[in-house]
């Protein structure tokens, strides 16, 4: 395996391998590794995404004066060490283990701790986890596009009662019981089927995913969310069909019926063909399944037991959030975006939805979250004082 080529990434950005990182070697991109003695700030992408997708906002956040490293997570591009198979071994990609994998790496590249853990889509389920298990290491928090609702509850009561009964009907039979019958996304990715359906598509995995990231971007214009008031089927049903999905049908399926005309995509700028085929050329030889295996642990359960050990905790550490006003991902969730500020985060400087983006909020408005992410981390910085002790890896202030 080769890094990607210095011709496809921005000039200042580099790519290379980290190996023994938790029994992967992880590939990872970096900026502003020139000057050592910088404070870490570590992205962390989602699905279906690689590091690549970090390529906008990496120089900024360099020339800001931080060393800034976005890996290929565990199932992803040209990190490996994982296994790819369906029946293999799903527990190394529940949630704790994969903070784990970046506990490794801020490590092994010799820091104690990093300014920030940014982390997008389910990357921002693994940011959350690291500042919530380990505040000591990731000292503060950047949340993008999907919100954290706190750990799961410990499902008995402590006065004595006993936990409420298991329905015998589900949300599955619900939606598919719906006059147009329905799935979750969540759910679909979980099967057997949904890597081969997504690998071997008709239309090619280049096409299926311009459709796939056309259709839950801000050039969509049907993308238009709203708080759901619960989760039943008919408000679930309200979201897009890429959210909910038609009962029969895959995902490649679904996003074709909106795929982008030709002028359309010659119009977008934050996706270039060129760009494009850096994603299509790593799903083509990878597959989507080790991605979607981090799907199969949260809705098997899988990590359950293990997150519940801590229930009530919260996350401490300074917090933000940021996500594009047309992204229905902040929605899906009911309630998870008042329970993070309300109860999840207890200093949460900062709720910010930006105009004319979606979901790929750092790809479709780069320049507006680099502001925000420097402002953030500027209030991080003017909270530290002269006599808090500086990292030994680094020079930098620990905080």
């Amino acid at each position: 395996m080769q890094p990607l080529s210095s011709a496809i990434l921005p000039q200042g950005i580099r790519s290379r391998f980290v190996e023994g990182v938790n029994g992967l070697t992880m590939h990872v991109l970096e900026a502003g590794w020139q000057k050592p003695a910088r404070p870490c700030v570590l992205l962390l992408h989602g699905f279906p995404e690689i590091a690549y997708s970090w390529r906008k906002v990496m120089l900024p956040l360099a020339d800001a004066g931080y060393y800034v490293v976005a890996p290929d997570q565990r199932g992803y591009g040209r990190t490996t060490g994982w296994d790819d198979d369906y029946d293999g071994d799903l527990r190394s990609f529940r949630l704790l283990n994969l903070v784990r994998d970046s506990l490794g790496l801020v490590s092994i590249l010799g820091h104690r701790s990093v300014a920030a853990v940014v982390g997008h889509d389910f990357g921002a389920s693994v940011a959350a986890w690291c500042a919530l298990a380990r505040p000591d290491v990731f000292r503060s928090v950047v949340l993008m596009s999907a919100p954290f609702a706190g750990p799961p509850p410990i499902p008995f009561g402590t006065d004595g009662t006993s936990a409420p009964p298991v329905q015998s009907r589900s949300i599955h039979d619900d939606l598919a019981a719906l006059e147009r019958p329905r799935k979750h996304y969540q759910w679909y990715y979980s099967s057997r089927s949904a890597n081969r359906d997504m690998v071997d598509c008709p239309q090619g995995v280049a096409a299926f995913l311009r459709a796939y990231f056309h259709h839950k971007s801000a050039d969509w214009k049907q993308n238009r969310p709203f708080p759901l008031a619960g989760w039943t089927a008919t408000e679930l049903a309200k979201m897009p069909t890429y959210y909910i999905m038609d009962l029969h049908r895959t995902m490649p399926e679904t996003v074709a019926e909106e795929m982008p005309s030709a002028d359309e995509i010659a119009a977008c700028e934050w996706l270039t063909d060129p760009e494009l085929a850096v994603y299509a050329g790593e799903y083509e030889r990878t597959g989507f399944q080790g991605g979607l295996q981090w799907y199969r642990c949260r809705t098997s359960g899988l990590q359950t037991a293990e997150l519940e050990i801590f229930s009530g905790r919260s996350i401490d550490v300074p917090s933000c959030f940021i996500a594009g006003r047309s992204d229905w991902g902040i929605h899906q969730s009911p309630g998870a975006l008042e329970r993070m500020q309300t109860e999840a985060c207890t200093d949460m400087r900062g709720f910010h939805l930006i105009e004319r983006a979606g979901h790929w909020v750092q790809q479709e408005q780069p320049e507006e979250v680099v502001r925000l992410l420097n402002a953030f981390l500027r209030s991080v910085e003017s909270d530290r004082t002269p006599r808090e002790p500086r990292d030994r890896a680094t020079g930098a202030s620990s905080a």
